[in-house]
């Protein structure tokens, strides 16, 4: 009877360490093996800085590459909706507040200008009828769609084409980038067409997406594996201070 209760209380404790694992704020990314880590000054600035990290087998991370510089929202930052739970104390991202999200969030499809990319995520090689829907409360609001394929009035006002070297006298914003998955169930008003994409310059903020150099992204898309189930996490740095521990981020003063 002894023995009984001596592996019945195993099992329990076993089960008690499951459940918590499972309820932990990085349980949703708890399969992450890449990370892009950008920090930010405070809520208002728009420069930043990023770092990519790597998980070994023992859940340690690892810094891959140098700290690159990036531009975000010509507003700052607000939290957004993604993986990591809600966070209200701070400003919470809406459509159209020039705000990138912060957060944790999956990284999506790479898109560009070019037929073929090197990378390993999977790729849209966009055309002039492709559009990113940022018309909150329609069907296809924070999509990548193709006019030719849905019709024109299924992406009615959207301001987002993706050739935006097509629509904008050679604009090159596009022309490499990846999707960062803000608000994928398109909560009305949660803000739409989040991505990382190549920077005008590294003083110019942009509409809500993280930016930076053509160096920089062409690395990470070289680097990023889909099998990695990789993401994307944006904090300014007093946010990244406190829930660094809690979230299983990575020290960035490991790597100075």
């Amino acid at each position: 009877m002894r023995n009984r209760l001596v592996t019945l209380l195993i099992a329990g404790l076993a089960f008690a360490g499951s459940a918590v694992a499972a309820s932990a704020p990085s349980a949703a990314w708890s399969n992450a093996g890449q990370m892009i880590l950008v920090t930010v000054p405070d809520w208002n600035t728009i420069e930043g800085t990023l770092h990519a990290y790597q998980r070994d087998h023992g859940g340690a991370w690892h810094e891959v590459g140098a700290a690159r510089p990036v531009v975000i929202g010509k507003s700052g930052a607000a939290w957004g909706i993604g993986l990591n739970p809600a966070q209200h104390d701070g400003p919470q991202k809406r459509e159209g507040d020039g705000r990138s999200p912060a957060g944790v969030f999956r990284i999506g499809t790479a898109f560009g200008y070019a037929a073929h990319a090197d990378t390993a995520l999977p790729y849209l090689a966009l055309t002039a009828t492709d559009w990113c829907m940022d018309v909150s409360g329609t069907p296809l609001y924070n999509r990548i769609a193709d006019t030719a394929k849905v019709g024109a009035a299924a992406l009615k006002g959207a301001s987002e084409p993706m050739r935006r070297d097509l629509h904008f006298h050679g604009d090159q914003a596009y022309r490499l980038g990846f999707v960062i998955e803000h608000n994928p169930d398109g909560v009305p008003n949660g803000g739409s067409c989040i991505f990382a994409h190549l920077w005008s310059s590294p003083t110019t903020g942009t509409t809500g997406c993280t930016a930076m150099t053509p160096d920089s992204m062409q690395h990470l898309l070289a680097w990023l594996k889909p099998e990695e189930h990789p993401v994307f996490v944006l904090l300014p740095q007093d946010e990244y201070a406190r829930l660094r521990h809690a979230w299983q981020l990575p020290d960035l003063e490991a790597g100075r």
